[in-house]
């Protein structure tokens, strides 16, 4: 057989193969298919699509977070947002220098500011603004809400009169908002967001702002602009004082961020509120809810300072007392007789119009000796020139020996006593001046046997009679 016949009949005889052999794939499949078709109807029944089959719940493992800080000192750091690009600044370094020259500032202001930090830490993280903040008052009153200023600033916050009133605290002759805790730092958070918001998210003219008003610092970016000269605060000709006033407080956070680096000792603070509101119904004396209360009279005074005359008067229906200790007052005073609310009450209410009222006054005379002249006279006898020139029908300052003087003397006629008060832990003689609200040099005067580092305990002379 020739090869080219050869090569047909096997090609033909493949192709038949090939075609008998898909032939048989197809049947099978075809006969699969009919199979696997049976047997699923047959053993899955029909579903309703409008029933789900309840699933148990797959839980996935979550990494616990980190735990929250003990310390409010810890928990202030943690929200620390103004520390970024403050590289190398001798402003800055200026001031932390001071800080670490003298520990006791940062340690005493933490003391006292053990009672408030807590509040004011919390008020600030639900505003998201920089926990730095919480420091603010320790540069404006080292957390002495007695403090006063030569400005005529009162509180932590430091609120001058105007200021305080456009941000509703007010201020009578028996309370002033500006040293009530709550009220003064809500009116202080809110004034820093306003000058946030002002100064076009720029913390550090905010403060600038907070120290030297909006006025001095907006005039200063508009008198760089004019001069093509930069117009962020550290470029802004500002007065000595607002040129301080930021990096003091960027300086302290940096210390409270490493205290031991700089020699300072910062007693940790429970990170739990130091305090709650207690409702009142009625004008009370504060020295006798403290004793309802079961706490020191003074740490009382420290919570509530508003109130100048010691009694709720003119105030918000509300006092300010230890967490641990409000159950205890809330449940002593609605256990109260009427009889005994009524003893609660102060026993002098003082109300606006006192400040109308004259004093008692006394008339005394005083014969004029030779030498004698009216300055010296008014000097000797604590009155003023001119009052005394009216009281007597003076036209000039000519006297004539012999001469009697009607002195018309402005003290109460009530007979008063020395004012007294016991020395609390982290006291200065500057502190207790501010809080009595008397001359530095009357009360070392009183003291003569008072060092400058008083004594927890240490009874000092305040107020001497007139």
């Amino acid at each position: 057989m020739s090869s080219s016949i050869r090569k047909s009949i096997n090609s033909d005889a493949l192709t038949r193969l090939v075609k008998a052999i898909a032939l048989a794939v197809s049947a099978t499949l075809a006969g699969c298919q009919s199979i696997d078709h049976s047997a699923q109807t047959a053993e899955r029944p029909s579903l309703k699509l409008t029933k789900r089959i309840p699933q148990e719940p797959i839980w996935l493992s979550e990494k616990p977070g980190p735990a929250a800080p003990q310390d409010v000192w810890e928990r202030m750091r943690q929200g620390f947002k103004l520390q970024d690009g403050q590289n190398v600044n001798p402003r800055i370094e200026q001031q932390r220098l001071w800080f670490a020259s003298n520990p006791s500032f940062l340690e005493n202001a933490g003391e006292r500011g053990s009672l408030y930090i807590h509040y004011i830490v919390e008020r600030l993280e639900e505003r998201n603004m920089p926990l730095e903040l919480a420091l603010l008052p320790a540069i404006e009153s080292a957390y002495n809400p007695m403090a006063y200023s030569h400005a005529n600033a009162v509180g932590l916050w430091q609120f001058i009169p105007s200021t305080g009133r456009y941000f509703n605290l007010r201020q009578t002759r028996a309370y002033d908002g500006r040293r009530d805790i709550t009220a003064s730092t809500l009116a202080a958070l809110n004034y820093l967001n306003r000058l946030h918001d002002m100064f076009n998210g720029d913390w550090l003219l905010a403060l600038a702002a907070y120290n030297a008003g909006e006025g001095t610092v907006s005039r200063a970016i508009e008198r760089n602009e004019k001069l093509g000269l930069p117009t962020d605060y550290w470029n802004l000709p500002l007065p000595q004082e607002t040129k301080d006033y930021v990096p003091k407080l960027l300086a302290l956070s940096q210390v409270v961020l490493a205290p031991e680096a700089y020699g300072i000792n910062l007693n940790p603070i429970a990170n739990e509120p130091y305090f709650e509101m207690v409702e009142i119904k009625q004008s009370m004396d504060l020295s006798r809810v403290a004793a309802l209360a079961e706490i020191d009279e003074d740490e009382m005074f420290q919570l509530n300072p508003a109130y100048k005359q010691r009694a709720t008067i003119d105030g918000p229906q509300h006092l300010l007392v230890p967490t641990s200790k409000a159950q205890l007052l809330t449940a002593n005073l609605s256990s109260l007789k009427p009889e005994e609310l009524i003893s609660l009450r102060p026993k002098k209410p003082v109300f606006d119009n006192l400040a109308s009222k004259q004093p008692a006054r006394l008339n005394r005379k005083y014969r004029v000796k030779s030498g004698d002249n009216l300055t010296l006279i008014a000097k000797n006898n604590k009155v003023n020139v001119k009052d005394l020139q009216r009281w007597n029908q003076l036209t000039g300052k000519n006297l004539k020996v012999g001469q009697t003087l009607v002195m018309q003397d402005t003290r109460k006629a009530t007979v008063k006593t020395a004012t007294k008060y016991k020395v609390k832990k982290g006291d200065s003689l500057y502190i207790v001046a501010k809080r009595f609200n008397v001359e530095m040099q009357h009360l070392k005067r009183w003291n003569p046997n008072s060092a400058k580092a008083l004594k927890p305990g240490q009874v000092l002379t305040v107020s001497k009679p007139r």
